[in-house]
């Protein structure tokens, strides 16, 4: 069973969400941003990805290089951020039983896949 965190707008989600589909894989869509995970949700997400709110944050986005740019925050303030704009929710995410991927390369799509 899988999990994908989804932006149909995102050509590399749409890539891992057809890799999914393709090998009929038991998986669950979470399209975040009409979903918003929850402070809790997005934390067990980052303990799976191994990484802090602040590394899961899409730097390019318009959002952040607006407003949180030169922002020295902690990593409840970016969860907050996180939530209030989940726009800046890295993606896709692959999750499977006890890990996660940002699955953004065919490679990465892949390895979350591995059996």
């Amino acid at each position: 069973m899988y999990t994908i965190y989804h932006n149909k707008r995102c050509g590399k989600s749409r890539a891992a969400l057809a890799a999914l589909q393709e090998q009929n894989n038991d998986f669950t869509v979470v399209d975040y941003l009409n979903t918003i995970p929850t402070k809790k949700e997005l934390e067990a997400l980052l303990e799976l990805l191994g990484m802090s709110a602040f590394e899961l944050i899409r730097k390019k986005e318009t959002i952040f290089v607006n407003q949180f740019k030169d922002k020295q925050l902690s990593n409840n303030e970016w969860l907050e951020v996180l939530i209030k704009y989940p726009i800046l929710i890295e993606r896709p995410i692959i999750v499977s039983k006890n890990k996660a991927i940002i699955a953004r390369s065919p490679e990465k799509i892949a390895e979350a896949l591995a059996k």
